[in-house]
């Protein structure tokens, strides 16, 4: 482990985008993204949790919920795993920042009611209808240690509601950029500009033991400062190495699920090849040099983690043995 924590981790993420000392650095990176299109001077954290009045919406909470000093509202999500309709749930979250804008109560005194309380929450009628829906423009910014396939193959795709003609902006107001780093393949030497290198740095920094000679700007030093491992807590030095266990047995566990997939492929191949003459008896071998194969396999990631440090219940979780199995190892 480096000296630094893992941003794509729950505590790695909060200790670099979420807590008030991560303001000046979350700041330079969106007005990095955002170059050319607009500039934030100071911002807030605000109430991740949705507080909708409907039963379904209640609970959603983002990583990252902020207002910036002129009135502009930002997601910033971090997602680890791919999951099902990630796109789509993306779309949701912005959705709901924007109707949080016209769905705030206005409380009006009603007198006479049997509760014996005089207000209610009801939205008062504006002198001018269309006003109740001027909105503040909403920023989803969407970091993803994955490749999505339902967004195109590059690291950055930016996305708001345009003219499918002439690709004009029609709406201002609603703004998103995913970033799937899993296609940022740039070393530090071919990075252009301050944002590269930020991405860069994200990217990497988990597994340095100190900040690059040539990340020489204020916003690195913030950063060495910020994400540094040995100023953490203990309660939270002891939160986090759990995560980091989790997030490690995550990602083995999707490798071994990758190569099983291709081993399956591999197999339907050769069983379809061994249909048009291969004896039965050849077929009953490769399925049993395959299952042998998996088991061996199992074996090598459980001693792998095993010599992290990770516990037995979690080696079993991923890997599928028992503890017995693990213990002769």
């Amino acid at each position: 482990m480096g000296k630094f924590v893992n941003p794509f981790t729950d505590l790695g993420f909060k200790i670099i985008f979420g807590q008030p000392a991560s303001k000046p650095f979350l700041i330079t990176l969106l007005n990095a993204l955002l170059a050319g299109e607009h500039r934030i001077e100071d911002l807030v954290f605000l109430d991740k949790e949705d507080h909708a009045e409907h039963v379904r919406d209640k609970g959603i909470i983002y990583d990252l919920y902020c207002r910036t000093s002129t009135g502009e509202y930002i997601i910033v999500e971090m997602q680890n795993r791919k999951h099902p309709y990630f796109v789509d749930r993306t779309l949701y979250y912005m959705c709901r920042a924007v109707s949080r804008q016209v769905e705030a109560p206005v409380t009006v005194s009603v007198p006479g009611l049997d509760t014996g309380k005089d207000e209610i929450g009801v939205r008062e009628p504006s002198a001018s209808y269309g006003t109740n829906y001027k909105l503040s423009t909403v920023y989803g910014i969407f970091f993803m240690n994955f490749k999505e396939p339902d967004l195109p193959d590059r690291f950055r795709v930016d996305s708001g509601i345009l003219d499918l003609k002439s690709h004009e902006k029609l709406n201002p107001h609603f703004r998103q950029i995913y970033l799937q780093f899993p296609y940022f393949t740039k070393e530090l030497d071919e990075c252009d500009g301050l944002l590269e290198r930020l991405f860069y740095t994200l990217k990497n920094m988990e597994h340095w033991n100190r900040m690059p000679d040539a990340l020489k700007e204020q916003v690195f030093e913030h950063l060495s400062r910020l994400a540094a491992v040995a100023n953490l807590s203990p309660e939270n030095r002891l939160a986090y190495d759990r995560a980091v266990d989790r997030y490690n047995v995550n990602r083995l566990a999707e490798e071994a699920s990758l190569q099983e997939a291709q081993e399956k492929g591999w197999k339907e191949g050769m069983e379809k090849g061994m249909e048009e003459g291969m004896e039965k008896g050849m077929e009953k071998g490769m399925e049993k040099g395959l299952k042998e194969g998996r088991l061996s396999e199992k074996y090598t990631i459980a001693r792998n983690l095993k010599s992290a440090g990770i516990s037995k219940p979690l080696i079993a979780q991923s890997t599928g043995l028992s503890e017995e199995e693990i213990d002769g190892l």
